[in-house]
């Protein structure tokens, strides 16, 4: 498709009145997420499989301001752009996504949480490099679903296991470790990047969401749990 003829159908991608359209509710989360601090300073990013079709949002935007004239549109199949804004460069989180959705994913969220980094560096310090994250009886881990084709979440008595992954420079040089973690922990719907911040996935935007709150909640009170030298862990 020529450069021409790309910038002639394009906008038909993203203009929408109804607010659960990607263009539209990509806007909205990234507002709700730098309200939650997970995407200060340009950080993070999210996006949604619809259809053939993942909407990207940008890099080096500001998250909270979005607007959905600033999304990239790329087909699934292909990997090719059907839509790309002259003012703003591609998400260097988009490989990262693309292997969640090469695994079923309908939607993948990426936040600088600091709840995460802490925990990141906690686990390191207490465990050592090569551990996981692994806390359990937790109401909370009841919205973390069982994995991919399981049906259901988590319970109560359950051990919640998020692998971590080091970081790299370069966003995009994740990728291959991240894979790797997956295939490492099949069931997982999340992966920590260490002294950077996760990657949480779900089947659709309201899973995708559910879990990266409820992971956040998690973090938040293992960290306070450490404060009080309380174990994440029965055995």
């Amino acid at each position: 498709m020529s450069e021409n003829n790309l910038n002639d159908i394009d906008e038909r991608f993203i203009h929408s009145e109804d607010p659960e359209h990607p263009a539209n509710l990509i806007c909205t989360l990234c507002a709700k997420f730098y309200n939650h601090g997970w995407v200060t300073g340009t950080g993070g990013g999210t996006s949604i499989k619809h259809g053939e079709n993942i909407y990207i949002a940008p890099s080096g935007v500001q998250k909270e301001l979005m607007k959905p004239t600033d999304m990239f549109v790329m087909d699934f199949k292909s990997k090719e752009y059907l839509r790309k804004p002259k003012v703003h460069k591609p998400s260097a989180c988009t490989p990262l996504f693309l292997a969640a959705f090469n695994r079923g994913a309908g939607c993948c969220i990426h936040t600088h949480s600091q709840w995460a980094v802490l925990i990141t560096l906690l686990v390191e310090r207490n465990f050592g490099p090569n551990a996981l994250f692994e806390i359990e009886e937790l109401e909370q881990i009841k919205g973390i679903g069982k994995g991919r084709g399981k049906v259901g979440n988590l319970g109560y008595h359950d051990r919640l296991r998020i692998p971590i992954i080091e970081n790299t420079p370069h966003e995009e040089d994740l990728t291959s470790s991240l894979e790797a973690a997956i295939e490492k922990y099949p069931d997982t719907y999340a992966v920590l990047v260490r002294r950077h911040g996760i990657y949480v996935w779900g089947d659709n935007v309201h899973k995708a969401k559910t879990q990266c709150e409820s992971l956040d909640y998690i973090f938040q009170l293992a960290v306070e749990m450490k404060k009080l030298g309380l174990s994440w862990t029965i055995s």
